[in-house]
């Protein structure tokens, strides 16, 4: 009997092991306070970006959510987006953290017509002069137009599982991916200066861990224990954009489409680690399409 015990024990401490690192019990009793959005390692990058030569004045009208593709939901039709709709918001965010963009409201313009004829009205009754002149709004010299282009289900998914003598362990993990194109627009002639393309995966994970055993004659020990894990889908379009707004910046300089402030910052460690990024994928890119001509 003693020695039943032990293996009972052992049993318990073997399942609590295999879900110990990061199960966390939500607690009812408590709740948390708010507070600010996390930030991500690429918006480290893009405010490390060297100064410009000079800022540039955007505007951005509607940078929205271009799949049409709703959550999946079994047994019943669900009309909740696949990804976040406020697209326009997270970038120009990204624009004014880049401390290379001075972003200009658009996406409201119409209330804010509203409010200045609103000023305008209030200034002419109550100013005896009569002047109700109001500052111009400031133009823009560049559109930035895109969205979000693809949400992609199920890229990757496998799992894992394992019994025995009534302990046993399994784990699951799915990989979405989000994908945002971003160009730039000169409003003077309307060319397409540059365009640039981010792709972020989201992951998705579940582990389980359970015992089921006889500990004697008609009493059975079963326990179950797990947790889930979904990357938020919201960090995962913020960081996209925040990577396609650096890679605009940086193709925009080496295009000379726009300039550092100092010429030697071409050689910054953020400059560099793109351009090898980006080397490295051109080779995978070359791998891939020879892997796949093989095959023929």
């Amino acid at each position: 009997m003693i020695n039943n015990n032990k293996i009972i024990v052992l049993l318990l401490c073997l399942t609590v092991a295999l879900t110990a690192c990061g199960f966390s019990p939500y607690q009812k009793d408590k709740t948390a306070r708010a507070i600010l959005t996390p930030t991500t390692s690429t918006h480290e990058v893009l405010i490390s970006l060297p100064e410009p030569k000079g800022k540039i004045v955007v505007s951005v009208y509607n940078f929205r959510d271009q799949t049409g593709q709703y959550k999946p939901q079994s047994g019943a039709s669900s009309f909740s987006t696949a990804v976040t709709q406020g697209a326009t918001s997270m970038l120009l965010k990204a624009l004014k953290d880049s401390k290379w963009f001075i972003p200009v409201e658009r996406e409201g313009l119409q209330d804010l017509l509203t409010e200045r004829k609103i000023i305008r009205a209030a200034i002419k009754n109550t100013d005896t002069g009569g002047n109700t002149e109001m500052s111009p709004l400031m133009y823009s010299s560049l559109l930035l137009e895109g969205g979000i282009v693809g949400y992609d289900t199920n890229i990757v998914t496998g799992g894992f599982g394992a019994k025995y003598f009534g302990v046993g362990a399994s784990g699951q993990y799915r990989l979405d991916q989000v994908t945002i194109y971003l160009r730039a627009v000169d409003i003077r002639t309307g060319r397409i200066l540059n365009s640039v393309s981010t792709t972020k995966t989201i992951m998705s994970k579940e582990v389980r861990a359970g015992l089921f055993r006889f500990v004697s004659f008609k009493r059975l020990l079963e326990i179950e224990t797990g947790y889930t894990k979904n990357e938020p889908a919201q960090l995962c379009v913020v960081e996209a954009i925040e990577k396609a707004v650096t890679s605009l910046v940086i193709e925009g300089v080496l295009d000379n489409t726009w300039a550092f402030k100092k010429s030697t910052d071409i050689q910054s460690e953020v400059i560099q680690n793109y351009l090898q990024e980006k080397s490295k994928q051109q080779i995978d890119l070359e791998v891939a399409v020879e892997s796949v001509e093989e095959d023929f």
